[in-house]
Parts: structure tokens; C-alpha cells; sequence
């Protein structure tokens, strides 16, 4: 028998400014006191607004500590690093970053064919023991992640494994699920989610009833202790991002792109961007 979980907290996203002036909703910021344990912020960013002027983005910064994973719906974004990489994540791409001990990279968005520029981008918090690990990508082409579709679901699946279908994102600290899920009208959806581990859903196109909750987009939920997620729509539509992991469970220092676990990892990550040896 499923222990439904059920919802414990809605948060609805607050616009904030980022970068060289880009303006996101964001669901979850990091903070010391860490409860969305491995997951440390959620942005759904939009560059769809005439009024926000020219394209502005996110020109070369530092990243420690930390996952940055990044899921574009429509549009573009260009990147480069201070490794020599660099590419464009487009419709339906993923880039999953691991910085480890220390990035310098750079996110300019581009328009698509509709003029829109939309995404996501998820934090996922690294262990002690892998903050200072190699920085490395997983990047990953819309063509690769594969779509689950059956029964009034459309489920894409980027990371973890969803009825069967396993997303090519692997070997993350976390044991992360993620994927974006549409369900139509009428349509029941049940996923397991081990016990113990934190479990979110964003809802941002359409409404559903996640365990017995009616929620509309947009949204954050965080659900509570089971292990399994259900979500049922009736007259309408619903797609969301459904996002879980096993929590670390360890103190956390945050402060700006960098999350360590104590202040003093914070201030040796300064010393080293002021003195020139972040980059190793």
C-alpha cells in the first residue's frame, strides 16, 4: 500500500533581480537553515516582457560547493567557463553542472523562434566530502532525454527513474529525481519517492490536486514524510517539475554562487578569488 505524501508547505515564487538585471521568480533561496535539504534554490526565469529591455544574463562568475542544473523550455542560453568549455543549451536541453572546487562561468540567454526565453534553474547542495571534488558537466540534449507516454502522462525524465525510464543524469551525491511531468484532464499520476528523501513539485502551467490539495501554477510544494507522490487532474491540465533527493543532512554555509559548510571554507573560497588561485 502507497503512503501518500502529502503536501506540507505552498510557496508562491517572489520576483527577484539577478545577475546583470535578469528578472526570475524564485521558490527557494539558500539559507543557513537549509530545508529543502539537497536542494538549495529554484528559479524559473522568463525573458518574455518587452518592458524588461534589452537581453541582459549572468556575464562570468564564481560557482563552489555546489550543483547548478539548468532545464531551458523555449529559447537559449550560451556558456562558456573557465575550463575552455563552452555551448548553447536550447529547447529541451539540460546542463548539469558540477563546480566542486571552483568554476568561473558565464549564462547569456538567447530569444527563440516565439521571442521567449524560458527555463529553470535548480541548486543541488554537494557533501562534505565532494565540495572540493574535479568540476565536471553533464550535458545533456533534448533529443536524449527520454519521454514517458501513457495513460494521459507525458513525463520527461532527466534524472532518476520514472516507470521503468531511467534520465541520463547519473552519478549525482543526491540520488536526485527530476523530470517534468504534464498530465491531462482526467489523468492520475502515483510515483514512488523513498522514504526520507525531500520531495518537491513546481507547478507552472495549468492546476492539479497534489495528494488531496488542489493547487494551481504557479507554485511550490513540499511534500511531506511517505513514500510515494500522487497528483490527479480533473477538468483541467497540470505540468510540473518534480524534484526529489536524499537530504545530506549537514550544516551549510551560504554565501552568494558558494555553499560550504562552514564560514571559514567561505572565507578561504575569498582569500583564493582575491588572490588568484580559485582556478586550479
Amino acid at each position: 500500500m502507497n503512503k501518500i505524501r502529502s503536501v506540507s508547505q505552498i510557496i508562491k515564487p517572489e520576483y527577484v533581480i539577478e545577475g546583470a538585471g535578469v528578472l526570475l521568480q524564485r521558490s527557494i533561496a539558500p539559507k543557513k537553515s537549509n530545508e529543502f535539504d539537497p536542494f538549495l534554490l529554484f528559479d524559473h526565469f522568463a525573458f518574455n516582457d518587452p518592458i524588461e529591455g534589452p537581453l541582459r544574463g549572468f556575464p562570468m562568475h564564481p560557482h563552489r560547493g555546489i550543483e547548478t542544473v539548468t532545464y531551458m523550455l523555449d529559447g537559449a542560453t550560451t556558456h562558456r567557463d573557465s575550463l575552455g568549455n563552452s555551448g548553447l543549451i536550447g529547447p529541451g536541453d539540460v546542463q548539469w553542472m558540477t563546480s566542486g572546487r571552483g568554476i568561473l562561468h558565464e549564462e547569456m540567454p538567447r530569444r527563440g523562434p516565439s521571442g521567449n526565453i524560458y527555463g529553470f534553474q535548480l541548486w543541488v547542495n554537494l557533501p562534505a566530502k565532494l565540495k572540493m571534488t574535479t568540476p565536471r558537466y553533464q550535458e545533456v540534449s533534448a533529443s536524449t532525454i527520454p519521454t514517458f507516454e501513457r495513460d494521459g502522462m507525458k513525463i520527461r525524465v532527466v534524472a532518476g527513474t520514472i516507470h521503468g525510464i531511467t534520465g541520463p543524469v547519473t552519478e549525482i551525491a543526491a540520488s536526485p529525481l527530476y523530470a517534468d511531468v504534464e498530465l491531462a484532464p482526467d489523468t492520475e499520476f502515483i510515483q514512488p519517492v523513498p522514504e526520507g528523501h525531500t520531495a518537491l513539485a513546481y507547478v507552472f502551467e495549468g492546476e492539479g490536486v497534489f495528494a488531496d490539495q488542489p493547487v494551481e501554477s504557479v507554485k511550490l510544494l513540499k511534500f511531506g514524510e511517505g513514500d510515494s507522490v500522487r497528483v490527479k487532474t480533473e477538468n483541467s491540465s497540470v505540468r510540473f517539475m518534480l524534484i526529489a533527493g536524499a537530504p545530506f543532512k549537514e550544516p551549510i554555509a551560504p554565501y552568494g554562487p558558494f555553499v560550504m559548510n562552514t564560514m571559514e571554507e567561505i572565507q578561504q573560497t575569498l582569500i583564493e578569488l582575491r588572490n588568484g588561485t580559485f582556478i586550479k
